[in-house]
């Protein structure tokens, strides 16, 4: 899944310095996942409904897909827990468990006369009648499905089948995964360690092992736990669900609770009920994550080439990067490389430091972390569109600040200071965030990471 745009102030030569990302923590409403026996795409879709996703727009906005079904939507109970069991019924196909279609999606056929390619579904969604932030959305999940699937059986993505049954099976569910989480105003995700479950699956490649193959390619770098049932707990929609749109992997976070819903799987015996929990809320107190730090010592790093290695670490998910100047053994003028990142994202940084750079170790820490809220906006000023941050402090106080090659973009441009473009931008960028405030009442203060 995918997923974030980074921007950050220019770095100066090979002087020591730091460079920060734009944060990709956005204001809004807080989903957590607890994924205490797993996930599937009807059990999120489910859990949404049940929190009070409203079933008439994600219908209304699933007919902009042009996919012939229908989305039945039931209420039952597995275990002690009442929840939503949803089922997408294709015309014309015979009416199957949940499990024998996702069996059918994971099959990859040289030689089905009725299915769709990756390459199809990519164009169905692109014409799709769906607002561009949904379909960004759809067609990320189904890029990692499709890589996932590619990976494992040793294809290209592009020759992905998918069973016809299962192909719209899979839309509706990825779609409609979306879709709920526009209508809800969800900015920021959070699950638990996914439940995995062992034993066997059938597919028209005999019988494979759980987790299935695509599903554990999806799920490298998340943390799992064992479920302790003998069947399917994830199946590879929902964790190409997960991998798209989930920001951190935690236990519930700080929130004010406002919603909580249970979405269903199939009826299965297991020490705990098949459903997932989805629970929807707003920021209570200041925001905690985890990160992890990662750090080298460099006493023979061309300093010119700081900046191709620090372009490099943002690229591939680095929440920040900064450079230190050391006196190391021998008396050997040296750098400290350190990088904050999220930690699902280790192995990827520190590939880039070992190819990037002379390091042959990297320490790594992990640590909690308090963090404000702050908005990335672009505001109207005499001098033109000027992008700002905006960071909320907990007494409900604001500091902006303007983006720095935007003003001198524009200063230049005007032939005026710097100063006056920085002072017209800031003073706007506090204008438009009395407005935010004004317009959510009921949130007097958000503080997010």
């Amino acid at each position: 899944m995918s997923r974030r745009s980074s921007t950050g102030s220019e770095l100066s030569g090979a002087r020591s310095g730091s460079r920060t990302r734009a944060s990709n923590v956005k204001t809004g409403r807080l989903l957590h996942l607890d994924t205490f026996s797993g996930i599937a795409g009807n059990m999120f879709i489910g859990a949404l409904l049940d929190a009070g996703l409203s079933r008439r727009d994600l219908t209304e906005q699933l007919a902009g897909l042009g996919v012939p079904h229908k989305l039945r939507v039931t209420n039952v109970h597995r275990g002690a827990l009442a929840a939503r069991y949803v089922e997408v019924v294709v015309p014309g196909a015979k009416p199957r468990r949940r499990a024998e279609v996702a069996s059918k999606q994971r099959a990859k056929s040289g030689g089905h006369p009725h299915g769709r390619h990756y390459v199809e579904i990519v164009k169905h969604l692109e014409a799709a009648d769906l607002d561009p932030p949904v379909r960004e959305r759809a067609l990320a999940i189904f890029e990692a499905l499709g890589r996932a699937e590619a990976r494992v059986h040793g294809t290209r993505l592009e020759d992905v089948h998918f069973h016809e049954v299962g192909a719209v099976d899979a839309i509706v569910d990825v779609t409609a995964a979306s879709i709920g989480l526009a209508c809800l105003g969800i900015d920021h995700v959070t699950a638990t360690p996914v439940a995995l479950g062992g034993g066997t699956v059938k597919t028209q490649h005999g019988l494979l092992p759980l987790p299935a193959p695509a599903t554990l390619e999806l799920l490298r770098g998340v943390p799992t736990v064992p479920a302790h049932v003998s069947w399917e707990t994830v199946t590879p929609t929902g964790a190409a669900i997960l991998r798209t749109i989930v920001d951190d992997y935690r236990s519930l976070p700080a929130m004010t609770v406002d919603a909580i819903g249970h979405g269903a799987g199939n009826d299965r015996d297991g020490p705990m009920p098949n459903v997932l929990r989805a629970v929807i809320g707003r920021d209570s107190a200041l925001r905690e994550d985890r990160v992890l730090l990662l750090e080298t010592n460099l006493d023979d790093l061309v300093p010119e080439h700081f900046d191709y290695l620090m372009e490099r670490l943002f690229d591939c998910g680095a929440l920040d990067v900064s450079l230190q100047h050391l006196q190391m053994k021998k008396n050997r003028p040296g750098f400290l490389v350190r990088v904050l990142a999220k930690p699902t994202d280790r192995q990827r940084l520190a590939r880039v430091l070992f190819a990037e750079s002379t390091a042959i170790g990297v320490r790594i820490t992990e640590s909690d972390r308090l963090v404000l809220e702050r908005v990335q906006a672009r505001v109207d000023t005499p001098f033109g569109r000027i992008g700002v941050k905006q960071i909320f402090d907990p007494d409900g106080g604001v500091t902006v600040t303007a983006e720095y090659d935007d003003c001198k973009k524009a200063a230049r441009k005007m032939g005026v200071p710097l100063r006056e473009v920085v002072r017209a931008a800031e003073e706007a960028g506090r204008v438009s965030a009395d407005a935010k405030r004004a317009d959510r009442p009921v949130r007097k203060r958000k503080p997010r990471r």
